[in-house]
């Protein structure tokens, strides 16, 4: 059963220290060398149980692709920790398909993030900050609320897969956000579209229902378009600006910019 995490404002964790900076980028060489031979199964198996990874969350958008990566999730430990962020700006479906999802894969731990109503009431009073400042609109109704809800955790499982982006043909299992000092966990990092798919139909899981009406990339409904035959799956998203992802993830000392699914 979904339960839904205490509304709070914006809390600001202290940066890691470089002697701990040190020791975490050992931590993740040394998990990587350990699972760099390993499928998915093992590489999330690993995250959930090896003492290296510490306490881990899973972060998801319950979008096109998630119930591959939350099944597998589920399969492992039910009880893990899945954080769905509620922008208050979603689509119905996505609302409804992760109640669905949810539900059918008995997730135990499943926690809907959202930036409280005084927050946004000063914030965003009138439901049109994103008109004038997307990324303002994501960090306040996305990235705070995650934020918040990463409190206490050593690390995050994702669904980032090395197909998705030039940037991330190199993608590893395992990854240090320095800005932060938790450990990313990528399980999916080499599957191919196919492999998803293929997982997906052979698990007879349930598809979003908004990918078949044209939506292969989902996010909130004013920011996301249907995308035509031929164009990039995320020509979609945030349609006809520079801005390409929500800011949740990070690197080289600030939001990444490339395409994500989590």
């Amino acid at each position: 059963m979904s339960q839904l995490s205490p509304d709070t404002s914006a809390a600001v964790s202290p940066a890691p220290d470089p002697a701990q900076i040190e020791d975490l980028r050992a931590r993740v060489a040394a998990l990587n060398s350990r699972y760099r031979h390993h499928g998915a199964t093992s590489v999330l198996t690993g995250a959930l149980n090896d003492a290296e990874s510490g306490n881990i969350a899973m972060v998801s958008s319950f979008g096109a692709e998630s119930v591959a990566l939350l099944h597998l999730v589920a399969m492992i430990d039910r009880t893990t920790p899945v954080l769905f962020i509620d922008t208050r700006l979603l689509f119905a479906e996505t609302l409804a398909y992760q109640q669905e999802v949810a539900e059918r894969l008995h997730l135990r731990d499943v926690r809907v993030l959202r930036t409280d109503e005084v927050t946004l009431a000063q914030q965003d009073p009138m439901g049109a900050l994103r008109l004038t400042d997307k990324n303002a609109c994501c960090a306040l109704r996305k990235t705070v609320p995650l934020e918040n809800a990463l409190q206490g955790f050593d690390g995050w499982i994702t669904g980032r897969k090395r197909f998705q982006a030039s940037t991330r043909a190199t993608l590893e299992f395992f990854e240090l956000e320095e800005e932060t000092g938790r450990i990313k966990v990528n399980p999916l990092a080499h599957w191919s579209p196919e492999d998803v798919r293929n997982y997906m139909d052979e698990n007879r899981l349930p598809r979003h229902p908004l990918v078949a009406q044209g939506y292969p990339s989902i996010g909130c409904m004013p920011c996301t378009s249907k995308v035509a035959p031929g164009e990039d799956p995320r020509a979609g998203r945030w349609r006809g600006e520079e801005k390409t992802e929500c800011g949740i993830h990070f690197g080289n000392g600030g939001p990444a910019r490339t395409g994500s699914d989590t």
